[in-house]
C-alpha cells in the first residue's frame, strides 16, 4: 500500500501543487492528507467534478503546473464535457492530472450502482482518448508509474488519468474533522420526519447515508418500503426525480430528502423546481457540512444560506432548524403551506458504525414503489 504522505510528496516534486475534485471512499486517505497539509488556497471541494475541471484549468493557465482533480469513478459522467470541449489537445490542450477512484472494479464485490460503472471505466475513457495508468500498490512501482504519467503529461500537455483501486492508499485519518454543535444526527433527524409523517406522503432520498439511514428506520417502525425510493447513486438528482414525480401525481404528497453535498453538486436544480412550482413538493435538506459518506471532507453547506437561496429562486417558503423542537414545529405546519417548499436541517457529522444497506434491489425498489403509486 501506498503512504499518503509519500504520494502527496511525489507531487509536490514533480510541481503538482493544485489539488480540486470531489471526495470518493477510494480516495477518502490520500485526500485527507492533502486536506491536511496543502494550502487551503491549493485544494477546492468542488461542487461537482466538471467544476473541478474547470478549476484546475484556470489553475493550469496562471500558473504553468499540472493540477490534479480527484474523483469517484462515476463523476466521470459530470467531467466528460470540460474533459472533451476544455482540456482536450485538439480545444485548449490543457494538461490534468486525474486520480480516479475504481469503485465496482470487475471482480471485486461492490453495490449495484457501481457495477455498471465499473466495468465501463476504462472503456470511458479510451472513448474519450483519455490514456491511463492503473495505480500499483506497491510503492516503488506506483511511484515509477507516476513519473511516467507526469513526464507524459508534459510531453502531451494533456490529460491523463491515474486508476485507484480499492486498498491503495494506507489509512489516514483527517485530523481537521467537521465539528459542529447541532442537536441532532442526520438519522433523528429522519426518523423524527417519519414519525410525523401523514400516511400519504411519499419520499424519494438522496444517495449515500440518508437512504440507507431511512431503510433502517422503516426496519425498525416495521413499516413497508414502497412509498420509499432511494437514490443510491445519481447524487445530486433527486430532487429532479421527486419533481417529476410531482408533476406526475399532483394529488399526491412528495418530500424529497436532500444532503448538502448533492443539493450543491448541482444547485441549478432549484430553479428548475423553483420555475415548474410544483404545489405539493417538500424539499428537505440534511445540513451536516460534510461530504460524510466517502470519508468526511467538509464542504460549504454551513457558509451559505440555504432558505434564502431557494426563496431567490422560486421556493414559496423555505426554513432552517436546529434542534427536534423547531422540526417538530415546522413538520406541523409545513403540510398547510403551499409548495414547493424548502426545509433545511442542520445536523451533527456521525452514523452508527452498525448501519447497514437496503437489503433490497434497486430495481425491486422501483417496481414495488411504482406499484404503490400507480394503481
Amino acid at each position: 500500500m501506498i503512504n499518503p504522505a509519500s504520494f502527496f510528496n511525489w507531487l509536490k516534486e514533480n510541481k503538482v501543487d493544485f489539488y480540486s475534485g470531489v471526495p470518493d471512499s477510494l480516495l477518502k486517505d490520500i485526500c485527507a492528507y492533502i486536506t491536511d497539509n496543502a494550502p487551503k488556497t491549493n485544494h477546492i471541494i468542488a461542487a461537482n467534478e466538471g467544476n473541478a475541471i474547470a478549476l484546475a484549468a484556470g489553475y493550469h493557465m496562471g500558473t504553468g503546473n499540472t493540477p490534479l482533480v480527484y474523483m469517484q469513478n462515476s463523476g466521470i459522467g459530470n467531467a466528460v464535457n470540460p474533459l472533451l470541449s476544455l482540456t482536450d489537445k485538439k480545444v485548449y490542450n490543457i494538461p490534468v492530472l486525474l486520480m480516479i477512484g475504481w469503485r465496482g472494479e470487475p471482480g471485486i464485490k461492490d453495490e449495484p450502482q457501481h457495477v455498471t460503472q465499473g466495468e465501463v471505466t476504462l472503456d470511458l475513457l479510451d472513448a474519450m482518448h483519455i490514456p491511463y495508468a492503473i495505480l500499483s500498490v506497491e510503492e516503488d512501482k506506483a511511484y515509477e508509474e507516476l513519473i511516467i504519467v507526469l513526464n507524459k503529461i508534459k510531453e502531451t500537455n494533456a490529460p491523463h488519468a491515474l486508476i485507484i483501486k480499492k486498498g491503495t492508499f494506507e489509512k489516514y485519518n483527517l485530523k481537521e474533522g467537521i465539528i459542529n454543535s447541532c442537536e441532532l444526527s442526520r438519522e433523528d433527524a429522519i426518523l423524527q420526519i417519519v414519525k410525523q409523517l401523514k400516511g400519504d406522503v411519499i419520499i424519494v432520498s438522496t444517495t449515500g447515508k440518508t437512504s440507507r439511514e431511512l431503510f433502517e428506520i422503516r426496519e425498525q417502525l416495521n413499516q413497508p418500503h414502497h412509498s420509499d425510493f432511494l437514490t443510491v447513486g445519481s447524487m445530486g438528482h433527486s430532487s429532479q426525480i421527486a419533481l417529476g414525480l410531482a408533476i406526475s401525481q399532483p394529488e399526491k404528497n412528495f418530500i424529497c430528502l436532500d444532503g448538502d453535498g448533492a443539493l450543491l453538486m448541482h444547485m441549478g436544480a432549484l430553479a428548475i423546481v423553483g420555475a415548474a412550482a410544483p404545489e405539493n413538493l417538500v424539499h428537505i435538506i440534511i445540513n451536516n457540512g460534510a461530504h460524510e459518506s466517502v470519508g468526511g471532507q467538509p464542504t460549504v453547506g454551513f457558509n451559505i444560506n440555504i432558505p434564502q437561496i431557494a426563496l431567490a429562486n422560486g421556493y414559496k417558503y423555505a426554513q432552517s432548524v436546529f434542534t427536534a423542537t423547531e422540526l417538530d414545529n415546522v413538520l406541523n405546519s409545513i403540510s398547510d403551506v403551499q409548495g414547493p417548499s424548502l426545509l433545511e436541517i442542520k445536523v451533527k457529522v456521525g452514523s452508527r458504525d452498525n448501519l447497514g444497506r437496503p437489503t433490497i434491489l434497486p430495481v425491486d425498489n422501483k417496481i414495488g414503489f411504482m406499484n404503490f403509486l400507480i394503481k
